[in-house]
C-alpha cells in the first residue's frame, strides 16, 4: 500500500486541486497530505488518517498503517485519528472488487478506489499476452476538479507505480 500512498502524494502535489477543499465560498489549497485510508475491521469499515504523508518514507507509511489498522481492529482508535483527512484511498481490490465507484468523504474533494489485480489480455508487439492489470477509479468534486486534472492525477499515479524509481530515490 505504501507505493500507492507515495504515488498519490506525488500526484496530489502535482494536482493541488485534488487535495483542496471548499469552505463556504472559499477554496483552500492544502500544503500537506493527511491521507485517509479505508481499513476493514471486525465491526465494519473505518477510515483512519495517516498524517503528513508528504514527509514520510516508505517504512514510515507502512508502520503508520500497521499501527492504525491494529488500533482499528482492537477497538482502541480514537475519533481524532479518523478526522481531518485531505484525501482518501480505498482498496476494494483486497476483497476481489474489479471495478467500482468510491464515494467522496466530505469535505474532501476526491477519493481513489483501487481494485483487484488480475491477468488481462493485452497486445505487446502485435501479440496478445496476459499481463497483471489493475483499475483505479477517482471520484471527484467537479466544483474543484475538472476532467483534465483528474486524468492527469491518475496518469501520474500510473507513471509512479509502473516505474517507481523516482519514488524509491525520492527525486
Amino acid at each position: 500500500m505504501s507505493f500507492f500512498i507515495k504515488a498519490a502524494v506525488a500526484a496530489l502535489k502535482d494536482q493541488p486541486a485534488v487535495n483542496a477543499v471548499i469552505v463556504g465560498n472559499e477554496i483552500i489549497y492544502r500544503e500537506y497530505v493527511d491521507l485517509s485510508v479505508a481499513v476493514a475491521t471486525p465491526t465494519g469499515l473505518i477510515v483512519p488518517v495517516l498524517r503528513n504523508c508528504e514527509n514520510m518514507s516508505f517504512a514510515d507509511v507502512e508502520k503508520g498503517l500497521e499501527l492504525l489498522a491494529k488500533k482499528g481492529k482492537d477497538g482502541t482508535i480514537t475519533a481524532e485519528e479518523m478526522a481531518g483527512g485531505t484525501f482518501t484511498i480505498s482498496n476494494g481490490g483486497i476483497f476481489g472488487s474489479l471495478m467500482g465507484t468510491p464515494i467522496i468523504n466530505p469535505p474532501q474533494s476526491a477519493i481513489l478506489g483501487m481494485h483487484a489485480i488480475v491477468n488481462r489480455p493485452v497486445v505487446v508487439n502485435d501479440t496478445i499476452v496476459a499481463r497483471p492489470m489493475m483499475y483505479l477509479a477517482l471520484t471527484y468534486d467537479h466544483r474543484l476538479i475538472d476532467g483534465r486534472e483528474a486524468v492527469t492525477f491518475l496518469k501520474r499515479i500510473k507513471s509512479e507505480i509502473e516505474d517507481p524509481r523516482r519514488l524509491l530515490l525520492d527525486i
